[in-house]
C-alpha cells in the first residue's frame, strides 16, 4: 500500500468520519488505527508499535510541536489573566460604545484578523479572545466568528512577506531567489484574495447561507448576554487587555527574528525567512506572560496568587486543542510513513508531460486535496513546491510562479477546509466553537472560493498577465456574491409566504 492512493486513504476515512458523526476524537483514532493497520500489513501488534513510537511518541517529541503546545498553554494562560483582570470585560464595554451593529462587529474582527499578519495560531487564538464577547454581544454566531478567525488566519499569512508562512515558502524554494518567488507570487495567490473579499463581501451583504445561515439565525433571535461576573468589580481597564496583546504581538516578532539570528547581524527579512516560529512564538509569550504578570502586580488589579491559579486554569482551556492536535499530528505521521509524498510526486510529475498550460490547476487541486487529506499546508508546500521548482526552473519563470502561488493556493484551501488542520482546530478555539460545526457551516463558503479559484488559474494557465487574471477573477466573486444574495433573498421571502399562509 506504501507509495499509492491507499497511502491518502486513512485521512480521508477520518475526515468523512468526523463530519458524519460530528465527533473528532474517535474520528482520528480510526484514522490512526487504519493507517497502522496498512503500516504493519495488518498485524495488530506491529500496527500498535508503529502508532505509539512512530505516531504519538514522534509527535510529542517532535521540537517543533512541543513548541506549538507550550505557546497555546501560554496563550490560554494570558487570555485567563485578562479575564480575571478585568481587561477582557473593560475592552468588551468599551467596545460596546464604538461597535453599534453586527456588521460592526464582524469588520472589527476581520481588521484584527488582517493586522495579526505574522503567524496563523496567534492571529487564531489572539483574534478570538479579543474579539468573542464583542461578537456574542452583538449575536454573531460562534460559528461565523470562528469563520471570520480563520479566514483572516492563513489567507492572510501566506500572501504576507513577513510571517512564518513566508519564511515556510522561502526555505522549500532550492536553488532560486526564494523570497523574490514569494512576492511575485501573491498577485497569483488566488484562493487567499479572493477569500478576503468573499467573506468581506458576505458581511456587508448580510448573505450567511447554508449551515451557516441557520446558526446565524439562531444567534440573532437569542437573548445573548455577556456575562460580567466578579470581573468588572476589579480595577480592570482596557489597558489590561492592550498591554498584554502588544507584548505578545511584539514579543513574538522579536522571538522569531532572534531564531533567525537578526541579533547575529543577519537582515530582518532573511532572519523571518529562517527563523524557527515554533521557537519564536514560544519565547515571545514567555516573554509577555511574565511582563502581563510584573504589570498587573504593578497595577495591583490582581495578585500574585491569582496571576498562579491562571497557568492550569489556561491549561484547561487549551486541552481540547492539544488533543485534536496530538491525534493529527499522529494521524499525519501515518499518512508520511505509507509513502503519501511519493504518491503525489508521481501523480504531479505524469501531469506535467502532457497538461502544460492546465498545470496551475491541476496544481491547485492535488495541494488541496493532499492538505485537506493531510490537514498541513507546510507538509504540502515541502512536497510540492520542489517539484514544481524542478518542472519549470529554466524554462518557464512565468509558468513557475504561477504554479508556486497555485501549490500555495491549493495548500491554503485544503487547509481551510480539513477538520484535522492545526489552524482550523485554532480557529474553533479561538471562537470557542464545537469544532466539527466550524467545519461543517465553513466549508460551503471555502468550496465556492476553491471552484472561482480553479476557474482563474485555468485562465492564468493560458493568459499568464495577472493583471488582467485578477480583475477576471475579483469579478467572478463579486458577481457570485450578488448571485448568493439574489437567491438568499428568494427562498427568505417563499419561507415568509409559507409562514403566513401557515
Amino acid at each position: 500500500m506504501a507509495g499509492t492512493f491507499w497511502a491518502l486513504v486513512p485521512p480521508i476515512i477520518a475526515i468523512l468520519l468526523a463530519l458524519l458523526t460530528k465527533e473528532v476524537y474517535s474520528s482520528l483514532f480510526v484514522g490512526i488505527l487504519m493507517g497502522g493497520l496498512f503500516y504493519a500489513e495488518f498485524s495488530p501488534v506491529d500496527a500498535m508499535n508503529h502508532i505509539i513510537d512512530d505516531g504519538f511518541t514522534a509527535s510529542l517529541t517532535s521540537a517543533g510541536n512541543v513548541g506549538i503546545l507550550i505557546f497555546l498553554v501560554i496563550l490560554g494562560t494570558i487570555v485567563a489573566l485578562m479575564n480575571k483582570a478585568g481587561g477582557s470585560a473593560a475592552f468588551g464595554e468599551w467596545a460596546q460604545k464604538r461597535i453599534k451593529t453586527r456588521i460592526g462587529a464582524q469588520l472589527a474582527t476581520i481588521t484584527l484578523g488582517i493586522l495579526i499578519f505574522i503567524d496563523d495560531y496567534f492571529n487564531c487564538l489572539t483574534v478570538g479572545s479579543v474579539m468573542e464577547p464583542i461578537a456574542i454581544r452583538h449575536k454573531v454566531s460562534r460559528q461565523k466568528l470562528a469563520y471570520l478567525i480563520d479566514a483572516t488566519a492563513a489567507p492572510i499569512c501566506i500572501i504576507s512577506p513577513i510571517s512564518s508562512w513566508a519564511a515556510a515558502v522561502t526555505g522549500f524554494v532550492k536553488d532560486e531567489d526564494g523570497f523574490s518567488l514569494f512576492i511575485k507570487a501573491i498577485p497569483y495567490n488566488y484562493y487567499a484574495l479572493f477569500t478576503i473579499v468573499f467573506m468581506i463581501g458576505i458581511v456587508l451583504l448580510k448573505t450567511d447561507f447554508g449551515p451557516m445561515g441557520r446558526f446565524e439565525r439562531l444567534a440573532q433571535q437569542s437573548e445573548a448576554v455577556i456575562k460580567k461576573g466578579e470581573d468588572r468589580k476589579s480595577k480592570g481597564r482596557v489597558i489590561d487587555l492592550l498591554f498584554p496583546i502588544v507584548t505578545l504581538i511584539i514579543g513574538c516578532v522579536i522571538g522569531m527574528i532572534y531564531t533567525g539570528g537578526f541579533f547575529s547581524g543577519v537582515s530582518f527579512i532573511d532572519a523571518f525567512a529562517d527563523c524557527d516560529a515554533s521557537k519564536g512564538l514560544v519565547i515571545g509569550s514567555s516573554a509577555a506572560l511574565i511582563l502581563t504578570v510584573l504589570f498587573y502586580l504593578i497595577r495591583r488589579v490582581l495578585p500574585f496568587k491569582a496571576c498562579m491559579e491562571c497557568l492550569p486554569e489556561g491549561f484547561r482551556a487549551m486541552v481540547p486543542a492539544i488533543l485534536i492536535l496530538t491525534f493529527a499530528w499522529t494521524l499525519k505521521a501515518m499518512t508520511d510513513s505509507l509513502g503519501a509524498a511519493q504518491y503525489v510526486h508521481d501523480v504531479l510529475e505524469g501531469s506535467a508531460k502532457g497538461f502544460h498550460s492546465f498545470l496551475p490547476a491541476i496544481i491547485f487541486v492535488i495541494a488541496a486535496l493532499l492538505s485537506f487529506a493531510t490537514g498541513t499546508s507546510w507538509g504540502t508546500f515541502g512536497i510540492l513546491i520542489p517539484i514544481v521548482v524542478n518542472v519549470f526552473s529554466g524554462t518557464d519563470y512565468t509558468m513557475m510562479i504561477i504554479s508556486i502561488s497555485a501549490c500555495m493556493a491549493g495548500s491554503v484551501c485544503g487547509d481551510h477546509c480539513s477538520p484535522i488542520s492545526d489552524t482550523t482546530i485554532m480557529a474553533s478555539a479561538g471562537a470557542k466553537c464545537v469544532h466539527v460545526e466550524h467545519v461543517s457551516t465553513q466549508l460551503p463558503y471555502a468550496i465556492i472560493v476553491a471552484a472561482i479559484s480553479f476557474i482563474n488559474y485555468i485562465i492564468a494557465g493560458f493568459i499568464q498577465n495577472w493583471v488582467i487574471c485578477l480583475i477576471v477573477g475579483l469579478a467572478i466573486t463579486v458577481f457570485t456574491l450578488f448571485i448568493i444574495k439574489y437567491v438568499s433573498n428568494g427562498r427568505n421571502t417563499n419561507s415568509g409566504n409559507n409562514a403566513k399562509a401557515e
